[in-house]
């Protein structure tokens, strides 16, 4: 066995990638990560310059892979290490470049060890994670970190070495509800009574909205769509991460992992927001209005999102990263993880002592959020 370093995954066939394990997941699919770089959206100019691992056989077959990244800035990752980047700086080391296995722009958990269906996962995992290491010294980074790993991946990364880092996220989970008011049943009152009065508001206002998936989205539907999108970028002074040929690309190749809700006024589109869907999960991923609406904002990416998990027999809505306001639509808390490799000795143990005091915040946080459920109490 032997591990190689490809530029782009184009160098890899996209049956022969995604017959890996794991590739059911939208994010880790060819087609994704293709497009991502087919479109620019990657590469050096983003900071996202792609040094993908294989492990093949004597025959050169591909037996498992790595998404992976060589990294020069911090940016699209949804796991902050601004700080620890800094703190290289002033003791005038270099924190860039480092390596980063995860989808770019996407805090969504998934597999990051792809390993073929009928390979031992544990064994081949181990032989990636190694080999991440060794290309980390190779290039000269300052870290290896893998973002939003899945559970079962944990105890391979803290076998190889890497410090498991905790965080929180707010997803909803389907309870087999026949019906967006079903779900609301299992709400207090009061909070049933805004929820309701929320989503009155928005057909008080004469806002309807339409679901369309990847085979509707043309390339005029698209150009309709991006300076709603690209509008919450502008806002925040910040240029949009992904751009209008990714989209246009995965809605050819890819058309039935896209969901789009669009809000409209009359005949004008006034806000959307992009989600990608597995067999079992709706990522939500992008969203934008062109004004303000009383409650738009959770009609749009929150409401029909349920609604359309409850519709299709979805049992899981990740609709992204922070946000407090979720708790009280329904979203519970949820554990995710990032695991790091330090290569500087002093570093890592002032990290390792870091992380370990952030897991006792987060598990308090968790803790404290479960006082604001809008759920009724057993018994009530």
């Amino acid at each position: 066995m032997q591990a190689r370093v490809i530029q782009s995954i184009a160098e890899v066939e996209p049956g022969t990638w995604n017959g890996l394990r794991g590739t059911d997941n939208p994010f880790v699919r060819h087609e994704f990560l293709h497009a991502l770089e087919e479109s620019g959206s990657v590469g050096a100019a983003s900071g996202w310059q792609p040094c993908h691992l294989l492990q093949e056989d004597d025959n050169g077959d591909l037996i498992a892979a790595l998404p992976l990244y060589l990294k020069t800035n911090s940016y699209g990752e949804f796991v902050f290490d601004f700080a620890w980047a800094d703190a290289y700086k002033r003791a005038g080391l270099d924190y860039y470049p480092k390596l980063v296995s995860a989808i770019p722009f996407t805090p969504a958990t998934g597999p990051r060890c792809l390993v073929g269906r009928s390979q031992d996962y544990a064994k081949h995992c181990k032989f990636l994670l190694a080999a991440a290491v060794n290309l980390a010294d190779e290039t000269g980074a300052s870290s290896l970190h893998f973002l939003f790993p899945e559970a079962n991946e944990l105890q391979q990364l803290a076998d190889a070495g890497l410090l498991l880092r905790k965080d929180c996220q707010f997803h909803w989970h389907n309870r087999d509800y026949e019906s967006f008011d079903a779900f609301l049943g299992e709400f207090t009152s009061a909070k049933r009574k805004k929820t309701r009065r929320e989503r009155r508001r928005i057909r008080e206002a004469g806002i309807r909205f339409e679901v369309h998936t990847g085979l509707d989205l043309d390339e005029a539907k698209w150009e309709q769509l991006m300076p709603l999108y690209t509008s919450t970028f502008w806002q925040r002074g910040r240029h949009p991460y992904i751009n209008v040929e990714f989209f246009r690309t995965v809605s050819q190749t890819m058309p039935e992992n896209i969901v789009v809700f669009v809000a409209y006024k009359g005949a004008d589109a006034i806000a959307t927001a992009i989600c990608f869907q597995s067999t079992t999960t709706l990522y939500g991923r992008y969203w934008g209005s062109s004004g303000f609406y009383d409650s738009l904002h959770f009609e749009t990416c929150y409401y029909q999102g349920i609604d359309y998990c409850i519709r299709q027999g979805l049992q899981r809505f990740e609709p992204g990263t922070q946000g407090e306001h979720k708790i009280s639509r329904g979203f519970v808390p949820v554990e995710t993880w990032s695991a790091h490799w330090l290569s500087h000795p002093q570093f890592a143990a002032a990290v390792d002592h870091f992380l370990g005091r952030e897991r006792q915040y987060v598990d308090h946080y968790i803790e404290a959020v479960q006082d604001h459920m809008p759920y009724r109490k057993h018994g009530q």
